[in-house]
């Protein structure tokens, strides 16, 4: 059974901030890179960034300078900090590995329930 439990998201006005969270399976956290993904509605999941096993990271353009994605490797936990929050932001929130798989079977893709970020006055 592959775990990925978001966790974190809320409701919070422009210019706030939110930490997620990722509690994944020991096995795919330290064998793969991991990414957080997001998808709002009539669109496109999309990958807002990803952290190696080495702590290397990057991120799409549109969260660059506003968000840091680190992992703690004893928990098993993935996170993502995001800053100055934007409607734009608006979306539910998934972790998994960079690209997407089934607990590292790239055969297959399963996902979490993912955690839902909304950005409104």
């Amino acid at each position: 059974q592959v775990q990925l439990v978001e966790s974190g998201g809320g409701l919070v006005q422009p210019g706030g901030s939110l930490t997620l969270s990722c509690a994944a399976s020991g096995n795919i956290f330290r064998s793969y890179v991991m990414g957080w993904y997001r998808q709002a509605p009539g669109k496109q999941r999309e990958l807002v960034a990803s952290i190696t096993r080495d702590g290397c990271t990057n991120y799409a353009d549109s969260v660059k300078g506003r968000s840091t994605i680190s992992r703690d490797n004893a928990k098993n936990t993935l996170y993502l900090q995001m800053n100055n929050l934007e409607p734009e932001d608006t979306a539910v929130y998934y972790c998994n590995t960079d690209p997407p798989s089934y607990g590292g079977d790239y055969r297959r893709v399963y996902w979490g329930q993912g955690t839902q970020v909304t950005v409104s006055s």
